[in-house]
Formats: C-alpha cells, structure tokens, sequence
C-alpha cells in the first residue's frame, strides 16, 4: 500500500467535495470526435460502445468502464479519452446497459456485480485483435464491478493492464456513508438519476419491480438496491447484492496487473471499506492519498492552471506494461 507518487491536492479545492465537485460543474471539458458501435448480444439485448476516432490497428486499445449513472459524457471519461489520444492509443468507452441514451431492452439494467458484459466486451476486442494490448479502467461503480471480474477469473483474461479509481469496495459501507451528512447530497442526486432511468424505460412497459407510484418512496440506496437493483439483477435483497456484488473479497485472486487510486477522505467511501494490505493479490499496488475526493485527484497552482492528475497516472501506469 503506496501514497501517490507526485500528487499534491491543489490549495484552491480544499476537502473531499471541493474535489469531486470542481471536475463535475466546473471543468471545461475535452470532446474528443467519437464513433459509436453497437454489440448485439446474445440474450437479446445490446451494449453501446463510444470509440475514438482513429484508425485500426494503430495502438494499445483502452476500454474505459464508467461509473454509477455515468457515460462517455462524464468529465473522467472525456479526460482520460483525450489523454489517450494525445498518446495515439485508442480509447473505447463501454456504456452499461441503458447508460447511452437509450433505454436498453431486458427489464435488468447494470450494478455493481456485473461483470459479464466486462468480460463479453474484452473477449470481443480480444478476439478482433489479438496482438493489440488491452488495458482496462473502471471509475467507482465500473471500477468495483472490474476488480471483481478479475478476481472471479484469475489468469483467464488477456488484459495488459487494468486500473480502478474510486472503487466502492463493500458496497454496504458505501451505503452507510452516502447516507451520511453533506454526502446525503450525492445520494439524493445519484438517486434522482437512477429514478429518472427507471422511469424512461418502465413507463411503458409493466415488467418493473415497482411501479412508477412506488419508485416515489424510494428515498436511499437501501431502499432504491433492496426494492429494485437486486431483484433486477437476480439477488434476494440488498444484503444479499451488497454481500456478493463487493469488490473487497476479490482483491486477493487479481493475477492482472492492477493499480488502484483511492483517497481516504473519499465523501463516497467509508475509509473503513478500504483494504488491509494483506488482503491485495502481489499483482495489486493500491496507492493511497490523504486527499482527492471521489474521482477527484485535481493538483495544479490555480484554477485556470488545474493538472488532472489522474489524466497523467494512468497512462504512465498502462505505458509501463505495454
């Protein structure tokens, strides 16, 4: 367990929230052209995929797995597809089910646990191109569902490389802590998006869970996870999603390697949801910061100067072991 080699919080984003928030609201965002593909799957439903523009066969390919309610829209997704073309690597953004404009077609949608379509979408870019090196990085949720599809399949993938930021850990705990003071703010707006989804897709169709009278009661992500994330996603209930879908019990098998960013004042995150080094597999270096936020990580002297320092950690991580 490792402190970030070269990052400084900036001075002007003092706290967790200054950190995470700055990235969401303020940041002029890069628009890297994208392309976008779409996989059609085997249980009738499809996955959206947002490439950069370029052409084949021309670098390391890196697919990015974003987070709760995330896309290729979100402000880490743009930074780190640009960072990856200024590299002239390729960038592949894999939206979850549902996450890309449109509603999918099953009933279920994505959580935490889902590693299948992962694990479909790197054995499809695998099997195009074998020679090519393939990292993946997953943000928070995405980061958690990637961390345990590697540790279920240890040694049986054909990544380079992968890096998780801000991944949950035990989902319960994250739970509790966005339950909790000025992080109540995260959860009612994390909610609210989760709540608008459902109702764009169920609105016409009477296969939910709940119906749209009842989606209104649901008030946290205990209520929310217990009433319609785990019966969509075949579990018995949030103890039981919470439980199986955590990342933590994972991290020991990971044969990948894997480096994960984390910072203990993440407003996300309970710092007692972080693991004890003897829980990591050799293959995983997770480095600490004392600061950062949640998907945060912003060094820089002065607001018009800000350095993403996750834009430069990632890649030079990936850069090592292509």
């Amino acid at each position: 367990m490792n402190g970030p080699p070269d990052f400084r919080p900036a001075w002007w984003l003092p706290g967790p929230h200054a950190q995470t928030l700055w990235p969401a609201l303020c940041r002029r965002r890069p628009r890297p052209p994208l392309r976008r593909e779409r996989l059609e799957l085997d249980d009738g439903d499809f996955l959206d995929l947002d490439w950069t523009v370029g052409e084949r066969g021309r670098g390391p390919t890196v697919l990015i797995v974003h987070g709760l309610e995330g896309s290729s829209s979100s402000h880490y997704a743009l930074g780190l597809l640009a960072a990856v073309v200024r590299r002239g690597w390729r960038g592949v953004v894999m939206h979850f089910r549902g996450r890309s404009g449109q509603p999918n077609r099953m009933a279920r949608s994505y959580c935490a646990g889902d590693t299948g379509d992962i694990a479909h979408v790197v054995n499809e870019l695998h099997r195009r191109e074998p020679a090519t090196p393939l990292a993946v990085v997953g943000y928070s949720l995405g980061g958690n569902a990637l961390l345990k599809w590697l540790g279920e399949t240890p040694g049986e993938t054909p990544l380079r490389a992968a890096v998780a930021v801000s991944p949950p850990f035990l989902l319960d705990a994250a739970a509790r802590r966005l339950g909790r003071g000025f992080s109540r703010l995260y959860q009612y707006f994390l909610i609210g998006e989760l709540k608008r989804s459902y109702r764009a897709k169920f609105r016409r169709r009477s296969d939910g869970p709940v119906t749209l009278e009842q989606l209104a009661a649901l008030r946290d992500f205990y209520a929310f996870d217990d009433r319609v994330t785990a019966p969509l996603h075949g579990y018995t209930g949030v103890a039981d999603y919470y439980a199986r879908a955590s990342c933590r019990p994972f991290l020991g098998r990971i044969r990948v390697p894997t480096l994960l960013l984390h910072a203990w004042d993440d407003p996300f995150i309970a710092p007692d949801a972080i693991p004890e080094p003897s829980e990591l597999s050799p293959c995983v270096r997770l480095e600490l910061s004392r600061a950062g936020g949640h998907v945060g990580f912003i060094a820089g002297p002065w607001p018009w100067r800000a350095d993403y320092w996750l834009e430069r950690r990632i890649p030079a991580f990936l850069e090592e072991r292509w």
